[in-house]
């Protein structure tokens, strides 16, 4: 007999070895030329996602921040709205060599973010817990509150603070109330009164500084042109 063991004889229910699969080769071509569609993909994905995640962070601003946040918006609207009245302007005298006053933009960008968004904010808290949406004939009380008593004294302030930022004088100043403060205040009674309306009765509380600064922008075009 051989010194040699024999080798383990296999049990009878074991399977038999599988043969070897052959892999297929990846069609190289195909794989890259559906890459740049799922690039596409992702980008319109992610486009399409960006005005809800901006929107998200302006609502998560405005409760972390009420007061800084409506100043920021009136401030950067502010100073839009006077950006394209000169714009107009410019286009209107057909006055292509004349550079754009880059100060009117900073002035109202200046009176926005500490005049009108605080005031606003601060006077629509006011509205809100003075006339509460229950009282009797709410809308028109808000709407006389604005249009009578808070339009023509911020009209004042707004002619106040930009004859300063102007580096102007008192005469300068008087001169601008005599000959602008009527006609812009009747304008605004004229354009404002449905706007406000709309705003103090139907728009939400942390959102009337925005949607009055959205619509300030043609409002700011028009005191611009004043001046002109």
């Amino acid at each position: 007999m051989s010194g040699r063991p024999r080798p383990a004889p296999r049990a009878s229910g074991s399977a038999p070895r599988p043969p070897e699969v052959r892999r297929r080769p990846r069609r190289r071509g195909a794989v890259e030329a559906m890459a740049p569609a799922a690039s596409r993909l992702r980008a319109e994905a992610g486009l399409g996602a960006l005005p809800r995640r901006a929107l998200a962070q302006y609502l998560l601003l405005l409760r972390l921040y009420p007061v800084l946040t409506k100043a920021a918006t009136s401030g950067i609207l502010s100073a839009l709205g006077n950006f394209l009245a000169q714009m107009i302007e410019k286009k209107r005298k057909k006055e292509n060599s004349r550079s754009l006053d880059v100060s009117g933009p900073l002035r109202y960008a200046v009176y926005g973010f500490f005049f009108t968004g605080p005031l606003s904010h601060f006077f629509y808290l006011f509205m809100e817990h003075w006339i509460p949406p229950e009282v009797p004939l709410a809308g028109l009380k808000r709407l006389l509150l604005d249009r009578l008593i808070f339009t023509p004294a911020f009209l004042m302030l707004f002619f106040l603070i930009m004859n300063f930022l102007e580096g102007k004088d008192a005469s300068a100043f008087a001169t601008k109330m005599r000959g602008g403060f009527w006609p812009a205040l009747k304008m605004n009674w004229r354009v404002w009164t449905p706007v406000q309306f709309i705003n103090v009765n139907y728009v939400p509380l942390q959102f009337r500084v925005l949607f009055a600064s959205l619509m300030a922008l043609f409002w700011y075009a028009y005191l611009a042109s004043l001046g002109k």
